[in-house]
């Protein structure tokens, strides 16, 4: 990309993996990026409302970032970021979207955070979650490819903020479908690692067992560059749009997921797609069934969810009482009657499923799911995570990839996933096979 490149286009709308070449190449400063955001926030963002907080010093960062020598220059030099408001921030308020904590302000940043910070990333504000990342109140963002729709959750604000180009990076959480389900509503990359990989310090838990830090880019170059950020993955990030994807034949598994009864008919016909333009790139494209106690993940992740919120928010209860959220309130007293036998038969339960998907998994080099049920819905209610929650629970590392020319009136993904902990390969092996589902 040339000089003359960047004048013509805005510059909002550059992917991190792109800004952050040209700012290698003193092509671009962190200034001039981070200027375009806020002009394209304050634009947008009444309509789209993904922010909750947005930052009064982003752009005196920026100036202190463009001083640096470029051998003191971090990973994510200058790369603007918005971060789910869930995550504790030290310089932003942290309100979990809930009226009891408004005006609450952290000590410090969480870890995942200030891992961030130490790269060089500008902290652009705090995007709009479902409150607490749970459930009760609901993200008040729209969709941006239609603002009659929701845009998901819990990462509504993430999601929307990416989509709309008011950042090109974002953090979100996953506890049962909230980074993956929003991607796909919104038409960008989402990850979700497996289980365990990012420090969740800082961050509001919801349930132990199940709560992953996940993030959003424009391009699969975006999701590798903070996989690396986070040790996640340790593989060259190339510029988006020069990336030679390496040539080679797949064996991908391609599955409607556990409970294809429930999937709708725009998710059916995405990977149907999927699975036509596969083949005519060149992959051995498979159909297969997972095992039918498989049918009985998402019950199982319902249990752990519900027993695991409760504890969580206990404490919330005890200092708050009806002033909390009905939707936590009936979750500390348990109202669904699950025993803690109940509990430890779900956890024993997926301790042995997880194996067997490893198993299955392993069989091929991408295992391919539907991201949704099927498109964005109207209203604001985050959407259901069906086909989200048995992964979560899984811990697999999952991947959300746009589906690109659909005919469809909103954006919709399908979801890579690999054995748990083969996230570098998951990743690697996307860069061969996603560019098939951006075809024409």
């Amino acid at each position: 990309m040339t000089v003359l490149d960047i004048v013509e286009e805005d510059l909002h709308s550059l992917d991190a993996a792109t800004a952050r070449m040209l700012m290698a190449d003193d092509c671009l400063t962190a200034h001039d990026l981070v200027s375009a955001c806020l002009r394209r926030i304050s634009l947008r963002d009444k309509d789209v409302k993904a922010w909750l907080a947005v930052s009064d010093r982003a752009l005196e960062e920026a100036g202190r970032l463009d001083a640096l020598p470029k051998a003191k220059r971090g990973r994510l030099h200058g790369l603007p970021i918005g971060i789910k408001d869930v995550f504790d921030t030290g310089s932003l308020p942290t309100t979990y979207n809930s009226p009891l904590f408004q005006g609450f302000q952290p000590a410090r940043n969480a870890p995942a955070v200030d891992q961030l910070v130490a790269e060089g990333a500008i902290l652009i504000g705090k995007t709009d979650t479902t409150e607490f990342a749970a459930a009760g109140r609901d993200a008040a963002t729209g969709n941006p490819h239609d603002l009659a729709h929701t845009s998901g959750g819990s990462s509504a604000g993430s999601a929307a903020a990416v989509a709309d180009f008011h950042v090109p990076l974002a953090l979100a959480t996953q506890t049962g479908g909230s980074t993956i389900r929003p991607a796909s509503f919104c038409g960008i990359f989402g990850y979700k690692p497996s289980f365990g990989l990012v420090s969740r310090e800082g961050v509001k838990t919801y349930a132990n067992s199940l709560d992953t830090v996940g993030w959003y880019g424009r391009s699969l170059e975006d999701i590798i560059l903070l996989s690396g950020v986070y040790g996640v993955a340790d593989i060259p990030v190339w510029p988006a749009e020069g990336a030679a994807n390496p040539d080679g034949k797949l064996t991908v598994g391609i599955s409607l997921g556990p409970n294809a009864d429930d999937l709708e008919p725009a998710s059916r016909e995405a990977m149907e797609l999927t699975a036509k333009r596969l083949v005519e790139a060149g992959h051995d494209v498979r159909w297969i069934d997972f095992p039918v106690s498989f049918s009985e993940l998402d019950s199982w992740h319902r249990i752990i969810l519900r027993r695991e919120g409760g504890a969580s928010f206990r404490n919330l209860h005890m200092l708050y009482g009806t002033g909390l959220h009905e939707d936590f309130r009936a979750q500390v007293e348990n109202r669904d009657g699950r025993t803690l036998m109940d509990y430890r038969a779900a956890l024993d339960a997926a301790a042995l499923a997880r194996p067997v998907f490893d198993g299955i998994a392993g069989a091929f080099d991408l295992l391919v799911v539907p991201s949704a049920p099927g498109l964005a819905p109207s209203g604001r209610r985050p959407g259901n995570p069906l086909f989200n929650c048995p992964w979560t629970l899984i811990g697999a590392p999952c991947l959300n990839v746009p589906l690109k020319a659909t005919g469809l009136p909103l954006p919709i993904g399908v979801t890579f996933m690999a054995p748990r902990y083969c996230d570098e390969a998951l990743l690697s092996l996307a860069r061969i096979a996603a560019p098939a589902l951006s075809a024409e």
